[in-house]
């Protein structure tokens, strides 16, 4: 063995093994940067929403210009509702209820008040809330009402108040924090409520609030006004159904569901990310080819000798290993550092994403772990075969 080490350190060539290790690093540390900042933003784009499960759709009738300055109502009539819950893609359909009457809500934040303003509630059917009853629960009377907020209000207050008046941020789990008091007048009746906020909403631009809510405070408030929903929600059996598209163009329904938006942009991502990842792979399968053009010349200046030592009795597995260790170690060092790169470039960008969306789960750095060490053993592997097949080419030829 310490005969073969001192052949090796004797024609070894430190600028091809030193191309070979920056090359490798370069390749190995773009493949795992692309797979983990993947595997971190994915969630961005298909995270549903916490109360929505989803094949549910949400769809509304087409505003078009003739609609708007003719002033006809865009509401659902019984006959438009019955229609679509006839047709074989709808497993179960809901309508919005809005409130009728008028309300103030104010908005704020550990004690703060931050903004005030006028808003509107609506609610859906309980069965389309993915949330225990428990939570959801409403008795008449009750001045405390659980609430669902759309995102984008805690994305206004995130990127908006928290930046500029150096607040904290909010997420799902910190929901507590929101202090929301809904002021509300009707029917000779003025009344003070508040929300306790249960979760968040990406598919929805209004505050919702349990059926049971709805229906006592609109018979209390405005028992006279009684309109026509404008938005329907409906669970499909298949959302790739086609026909479901092609009913609704024909009605001159549209669809309000973003997961369409989002399912393209995961698709760009993903595109994006595996282009990035094969540059790494064909830096990476350069640098295999470099190490293995620099292992083969050491052993070929160094053929006659080996020839030598194996004719004293060594053997083929022992004369080849300590190139193998050589190659295994170069590969672990390369492992480590861009394991070490991906863990300090990934605090970097995880602190810009999480000012966005606070709401995103915490990751792990495991996927790339775990991605580095079946490269790493992959190209060992090769390595190993590649340098023992070529130490059994001597053997075979002393013979």
């Amino acid at each position: 063995m310490n005969l073969v080490w001192k052949l090796l350190r004797h024609h070894i060539s430190i600028p091809q093994l030193l191309g070979f290790f920056f090359a490798n690093l370069v390749g190995m540390l773009i493949v795992l940067l692309g797979y983990q900042f993947y595997r971190d933003v994915l969630p961005v784009f298909t995270a549903d929403d916490s109360f929505m499960k989803s094949d549910f759709m949400i769809v509304s009738k087409r505003i078009s210009a003739s609609t708007t300055f003719s002033g006809r109502d865009n509401g659902f009539t019984n006959a438009d509702i019955d229609e679509l819950s006839h047709q074989p893609f709808v497993k179960k359909l809901g309508t919005f209820t809005r409130a009728e009457y008028r309300l103030d809500a104010q908005l704020g934040v550990g004690g703060k008040s931050l903004v005030s303003t006028e808003l509107f509630l609506e609610s859906v059917p309980d069965g389309f809330i993915d949330v225990p009853l428990t939570d959801w629960d409403y008795q008449p009377g009750s001045r405390e009402v659980p609430v669902i907020l759309p995102r984008s209000y805690v994305n206004m207050y995130n990127f908006g108040f928290a930046q500029t008046r150096s607040l904290p941020k909010i997420s799902e789990g910190v929901m507590g924090m929101i202090d929301l008091r809904i002021h509300v007048r009707g029917n000779g009746h003025e009344d003070d409520y508040k929300g306790r906020v249960i979760g968040f909403s990406s598919r929805l631009n209004s505050i919702l609030v349990p059926q049971a809510f709805m229906q006592w405070s609109n018979e209390t408030y405005a028992p006279d006004e009684h309109s026509a929903p404008t938005r329907l929600l409906m669970e499909v059996v298949n959302p790739a159904d086609e026909n479901i598209g092609k009913f609704l163009e024909r009605k001159g329904y549209d669809m309000e569901d973003d997961r369409l938006n989002a399912e393209k942009t995961t698709r760009f991502l993903r595109l994006l990310v595996t282009i990035v990842m094969i540059i790494g792979l064909v830096i990476a399968v350069l640098s295999f080819y470099i190490l293995m053009l620099s292992i083969y010349l050491l052993v070929q200046k160094n053929a006659s000798k080996l020839e030598s030592l194996m004719l004293l009795g060594y053997t083929p597995g022992r004369v080849a290993r300590p190139y193998q260790l050589l190659t295994a170690g170069l590969n672990a060092a390369v492992l480590i550092l861009a394991l070490a790169g991906v863990w300090l470039l990934r605090a970097r960008y995880m602190r810009l994403i999480t000012a966005f969306y606070p709401q995103l789960p915490d990751g792990k750095i495991w996927p790339a772990f775990v991605l580095g060490l079946l490269l790493f053993a992959l190209v060992t592997l090769l390595n190993v075969l590649i340098i023992r097949r070529k130490m059994l080419r001597i053997w075979h030829r002393k013979e």
